[in-house]
């Protein structure tokens, strides 16, 4: 698991630039972690959680801006909603 602070701050900024995007339509994003191979972990909160579109949402939005801000990252995946 990825430790380095400069690069979580990195990524917890990429997804605070996607946040208010995801709070207009009642949702949010939550860090779970990001692994050694520079995969990302998010969980989809609110009505992200239960939206039909939401992996469109996870891979054209989120995962592009994360990589912008960190371009080792390879992937980000969604490990599981709450509601």
């Amino acid at each position: 698991m990825i430790t380095n602070k400069r690069i979580l701050n990195k990524i917890e900024g990429a997804l605070d630039e996607i946040r208010p995007y995801l709070k207009t339509d009642g949702g949010d994003i939550s860090l779970v972690e990001v692994t050694d191979d520079y995969i990302v972990k998010v969980k989809l909160l609110g009505a992200c959680g239960s939206c039909h579109v939401s992996m469109m949402t996870l891979k054209n939005g989120v995962e592009i801006a994360v990589k912008n801000a960190v371009p080792k990252v390879k992937e980000v995946i969604e490990v599981g909603s709450l509601s």
